[in-house]
């Protein structure tokens, strides 16, 4: 593993509520935020700090990854929980902020939404499923 490690959902939740400096970044695309839905951190005063993993439409790895967690503030001294739809591309993401010196890089698994379910739906796992705060569109 090349980043500090893997939580839950409830977990960062919790982490994010125990720890002032501790940021979350939802690395899914602008039509995920926009479509499906945001964690709510409002409750903790904080915000969610987004950064696309891979851009809208095409899917590619965005070439900004790093210098966009940068301009938003992200101190790399920082705990950071990296979540994405259902935990695959926060991995990559922790892995690249890690690398650039974000030595406090963790992986929500799960995602905002989780895997599927029987009927290809996802109602299984994830912050949603989790019951923690989120808001649609």
């Amino acid at each position: 593993m090349s980043y500090a490690g893997d939580v839950t959902p409830a977990e960062a939740w919790e982490a994010l509520s125990d720890d002032p400096a501790a940021v979350l970044v939802d690395v899914r695309t602008a039509a995920e935020w926009s479509y499906v839905g945001l964690p709510d951190l409002r409750g903790l005063g904080k915000d969610i700090v987004r950064v696309e993993w891979q851009t809208y439409p095409t899917g590619a790895i965005n070439p900004d990854f790093v210098a966009e967690l940068e301009g938003a503030g992200v101190d790399r001294s920082a705990t950071v929980y990296f979540l994405c739809r259902s935990g695959v591309r926060s991995v990559a993401a922790a892995e690249a902020a890690t690398a650039a010196g974000w030595s406090r890089s963790l992986n929500v698994l799960e995602g905002f939404e989780g895997p599927h379910d029987a009927k290809h739906h996802r109602t299984v796992a994830g912050w949603k499923v989790a019951g923690l705060p989120w808001v649609q569109g």
